[in-house]
């Protein structure tokens, strides 16, 4: 658990979620959820597609492309994995842990932001499957029973797991496979990846895990290392996204042990990037794209960025930018998922073609 300080600006962070954020939210504000209880322990059936945020038989946000982008070829080589993060927040009266998936304002909340300015980075390569989950509520992070945090957090990689079984099982045929996660999405496919992949044979289909937003371990997987470049496969890339000389209390007491890729330039090179190879961002308005807005680099467990130039930027005065931590990225990320997939196709023929020999 995080500490005093680090909670409340955690808690701040995660409140602008219920708002029109600057950087991952509609341009509607969507008031906070309430769920009944009964709907709550509601197990979903990923056979039906209204369980998937996204999908590739449904038309849904994902499938957003920003305007500039929309004459651009795309393929769909491989499959992205994604699991959002966190929107059951706010108030919460009755104090339900997890949240129904059946929830409309929550699943509407969650479409509107991390389904559109997240999952739809992945669009120009993958086919997209996001699976709607009982996710913890966000408070559940700073429980202090943390047996009950446990069960809680337990009860929405529960519906992940059998998410991405239903997956394997009637969609993936051999595919390549990316995990891509943001914050409680990421909790759960750390765990994901170590279940699944970890040492095991699936671990030969996997292109890149992108677990952005949470504290990654070095040491966590057996197997499955840190990418240490742009031409790495199979590999895990991570950063946290903050201003430039801020860090929370919490951060600062981090050991040394975490995963942190710069998503500039995809090393763990210290360096910093200018904002000249800074590809762009997708920030408040999504069919605009962001030239060159920051320069990025790697502080400690962080990521540090100058302040996003952008139209209205001189009025946004957060330091944590946590929410924007893949679509201040966008272009640099989407450049990056379409390298690597083409870098594991040519290794995967390669390897193919010497087993024949």
């Amino acid at each position: 658990m995080r500490n005093e300080s680090n909670d409340r600006q955690f808690n701040r962070l995660f409140m602008l979620m219920l708002s029109l954020s600057l950087f991952s939210c509609s341009q509607k504000t969507i008031p906070s959820a309430t769920t009944d209880s009964d709907a709550a322990d509601h197990a979903p059936d990923y056979a039906q597609l209204k369980y998937w945020a996204a999908h590739p038989d449904k038309k849904d946000f994902s499938d957003s492309i920003p305007e500039p982008l929309k004459s651009t070829p795309f393929d769909t080589a491989a499959d992205v994995f994604f699991l959002h993060p966190t929107t059951f927040t706010g108030k919460n009266k009755l104090h339900y842990r997890n949240a129904s998936v059946d929830d409309s304002i929550i699943n509407e909340k969650t479409d509107h932001s991390s389904i559109l300015y997240q999952a739809s980075v992945f669009n120009g390569s993958c086919r997209i499957f996001a699976p709607r989950y009982r996710q913890a509520w966000l408070q559940m992070y700073f429980e202090k029973d943390t047996l009950l945090a446990r069960k809680a957090f337990d009860l929405a990689y529960e519906d992940i797991k059998t998410a991405f079984q239903y997956y394997l099982d009637h969609n993936n045929n051999g595919r390549p496979i990316i995990i891509a996660s943001h914050s409680q999405g990421t909790t759960h496919a750390k765990r994901l990846l170590k279940e699944f992949f970890d040492d095991k044979p699936l671990q030969r289909q996997l292109v890149c895990a992108y677990l952005v937003g949470m504290p990654v371990e070095k040491n966590y997987y057996a197997t499955i290392p840190a990418c240490t470049d742009s031409l790495s496969t199979g590999c895990i890339t991570s950063w946290r996204t903050y201003r430039k000389g801020y860090l929370t209390d919490g951060i600062s007491m981090e050991d040394s042990s975490l995963i942190v890729i710069n998503p500039v330039t995809w090393s763990a090179n210290p360096s910093p990037a200018p904002p000249a190879i800074h590809k762009g961002a997708v920030l408040y308005s999504f069919n605009t794209i962001v030239p060159a807005p920051n320069s990025t680099e790697i502080a400690g467990n962080v990521i540090w960025i100058s302040k996003p130039k952008f139209r209205g930027g001189a009025f946004y005065f957060q330091k944590n930018y946590h929410i924007g931590d893949f679509n201040l990225f966008y272009m640099n990320v989407r450049e990056d998922v379409s390298r690597r997939i083409r870098l594991f196709s040519n290794k995967t023929n390669e390897n193919n073609q010497i087993n024949v020999k």
